[in-house]
């Protein structure tokens, strides 16, 4: 019995944690304000797109970037976006599409050291002559539509004293396809608008989100992309974060990417994230303490609470199963668990209010059980598996498409 209690506290522990670190980022969150200088210092963005055999879609992405507006005031004679293309280790004819397109596209061929990482600082360290006349550079995904003001708004974030590194709100553009697709911009919701404004609320950094992010020149030209991993824009925020440079969160400055429509899709994301997110605890946490005992700051030990934090339908799992156990065993405890089931329905809800969530995805929520059945036994595989899991690329709706087409 003593040791069925030791395994009962130790995880009501680990959840109670996790769930008011959410819930406090969740208060937090509500009285965010973006930092912005309009019509400031940075007019000029080379917009890079890494691409790894995307020529069914990469047309539609450069017309939404072409189709956006510039900031205020800019002369559009001084060029003031530049786009390029990087075909990494493509089979296809993502170079003649983009190059059809009118933007500058650059070749690698490197099968050793295949990753969107590796392809980012391959591009930056080796052709600096397409980048370092600009003011700004924003990285954009190849499956991504932008809202009209990402540009003005990246360029005014930027353009504040205290902002080198902004990330935007990265939402879903397919959120009608299916439930699948309509839940994962609940998630979104939550996930890319609650704890990043939360984290940037007190102090900490709001994290790259992989899409949808822009730097001051000068980041890049001081550090690359040293981030190598399946999740690089999380090792990314850990390096800047360990140089005292915090991401920025701009809710204005949109993007939208293709999310998972089918399971297996879905599965090959979840592998790729959570098998990084996991590796980066081991690598970084050491770090983070250090961080914290020399400089005192509080966000060293938000990063770690990141990264120590599971998966949402983990944290719900965990709490109904405890607050089960605790009806039958545990009755003393009953309340704290419906506590904590109460502030992550906050936690959601939140997100969802605060992005004007529209009543589809809403009503997507009615599938969140369901969902939560389908990714536990996927995190279980997950965890089963030994060593680093590899960069695996998740299939677009169009090739999918195409093949079942044929």
């Amino acid at each position: 019995m003593i040791l069925i209690d030791l395994i009962f506290y130790a995880i009501g522990a680990y959840i109670l944690l996790t769930t008011g670190y959410l819930f406090f980022l969740t208060v937090a969150a509500w009285f965010f304000k973006k930092k912005t200088t309009p019509r400031g210092s940075i007019s000029s963005v080379t917009v890079v797109i890494p691409a790894h055999n995307e020529a069914l879609g990469i047309t539609q992405t450069i017309d939404s970037i072409q189709g956006a507006d510039f900031p205020p005031g800019t002369d559009l004679k001084s060029v003031p976006i530049r786009i390029v293309v990087i075909a990494d280790n493509c089979d296809d004819d993502t170079a003649r599409v983009a190059k059809d397109a009118g933007v500058r596209v650059m070749e690698r061929s490197d099968t050793q050291n295949r990753g969107k990482g590796q392809a980012l600082d391959w591009f930056f360290k080796n052709h600096k002559k397409e980048y370092d006349r600009m003011d700004s550079v924003a990285i954009i995904d190849a499956d991504t539509l932008i809202h009209p003001r990402f540009f003005t708004e990246i360029c005014d974030s930027l353009s504040h004293p205290e902002v080198q590194v902004v990330q935007g709100f990265y939402g879903v553009s397919n959120p009608k396809e299916n439930w699948r697709t309509a839940l994962s911009a609940a998630a979104l919701c939550v996930f890319h608008h609650i704890r990043p404004a939360g984290r940037n609320r007190v102090h900490a950094t709001a994290g790259l989100k992989g899409n949808g992010m822009a730097f001051e020149t000068k980041i890049i030209q001081r550090f690359g992309w040293p981030a190598f991993s399946i999740v690089e824009d999380i090792e990314f925020s850990m390096h800047l974060l360990l140089e005292n440079i915090l991401v920025h969160y701009n809710p204005d400055a949109i993007v939208f990417g293709e999310m998972a429509s089918k399971s297996d899709q879905a599965q090959t994301q979840r592998k790729r994230w959570e098998g990084g997110r996991v590796q980066l605890l081991k690598q970084y946490t050491g770090s983070l303490f250090l961080g914290f005992l020399k400089n005192h700051t509080f966000m060293f030990l938000d990063a770690f609470m990141e990264l120590f934090t599971p998966p949402l339908s983990l944290v719900v799992a965990g709490q109904l199963l405890l607050f089960s156990i605790s009806f039958l065993f545990y009755p003393q405890m009953l309340i704290l668990w419906g506590l904590c089931l109460y502030a992550t329905a906050l936690y959601v809800f939140s997100g969802l209010i605060l992005k004007k969530a529209p009543f589809y995805v809403w009503r997507s929520l009615f599938c969140a059980p369901f969902f939560i059945l389908w990714k536990i036994p996927v995190y279980f595989k997950l965890a089963g598996k030994k060593g680093i899991p590899g960069w695996e690329r998740t299939k677009r709706a169009s090739e999918i498409k195409e093949e079942t087409d044929k």
